[in-house]
């Protein structure tokens, strides 16, 4: 009986071992750009625009990319504002641009950003950082520092426009 439980033990503590090992392993990889945006769920707007501008493939590169992340309700926002429909908004000529001012190269964490800073964004076009609150033009950074494999995510409230 004692053999019988010394095992039992033995394969317990085992499988707990085995267990601890793979959580690990998993805690260490970390999703990309669009699949962590994806995972959070309040960027289906956003998830859809890099969609139909083509610009997936390049934000789940290996960066590594800033990205001020406007959420479904900051789209909401802009839609209202510009008096169109989700679909309007896709189909836009200059979806590409506006997407790409909401991306920086490099990985800028919030503990970098400076008052008055300006930052040029992959549209070419630069954005203005105030402090305190932290914000990005017009829009607030509701949420910093989501790391990803390839960059880092800023959440902001507004959908920045060029």
């Amino acid at each position: 009986m004692k053999k019988v439980i010394g095992f039992f033990l033995v394969f317990m503590l085992t499988l707990s071992f085995s267990n601890v090992t793979s959580a690990s392993e998993n805690a260490g990889a970390k999703k990309d750009i669009v699949d962590t945006a994806v995972e959070a769920g309040d960027f289906k707007i956003l998830a859809a625009a890099l969609e139909k501008a083509g610009l997936v493939e390049t934000l789940k590169g290996a960066g590594p990319y800033t990205v001020f992340a406007p959420t479904d309700q900051a789209f909401e926002k802009l839609l209202k504002e510009l008096n169109v429909t989700p679909e309007e908004l896709l189909n836009r000529e200059d979806l590409k641009t506006i997407l790409l001012y909401h991306v920086v190269p490099g990985k800028v964490m919030s503990t970098d950003l400076k008052n008055g800073m300006k930052v040029k964004t992959l549209a070419g076009k630069e954005v203005l950082i105030s402090l305190n609150p932290v914000k990005v033009n017009n829009a607030t950074v509701v949420k910093p520092d989501i790391q990803a494999s390839n960059g880092v995510i800023h959440v902001i409230d507004t959908v920045l426009l060029p």
